[in-house]
């Protein structure tokens, strides 16, 4: 039997899950009547996803990544202004799970 940590953490990475599929299939869909359902279906999944976060960060279950230093989110920002140039690598990991 699952115990309730497990439980939030399957359901956190399902809705991490989730959400990369919906914004795979937004960013490729050309009907803007199907975009815009599929974008509102998105922003619930992401309310979701937020609530479930909050859940286990409040309980220990989710240890979130370290904040972005000042430096870190300027050298970001200065980055996505250039023209992308290819994938580049994350210094910055997702939160882990405990």
């Amino acid at each position: 039997m699952l115990q309730e940590k497990e439980m939030v953490n399957d359901a956190l990475s399902g809705a991490k899950s989730e959400l990369t599929g919906y914004a795979n299939v937004i960013s490729e869909c050309s009907n803007q009547q199907l975009r815009s359902t599929i974008q509102q279906i998105r922003d619930n999944c992401e309310n979701s996803q937020y609530e479930l976060y909050q859940i286990a960060h409040s309980k220990g279950y989710y240890t979130p990544a370290a904040q972005a230093s000042d430096s870190e989110i300027q050298e970001v920002r200065s980055q996505a202004q250039q023209p992308s140039q290819g994938s580049g690598s994350q210094s910055r990991q997702m939160g882990q799970f405990d």
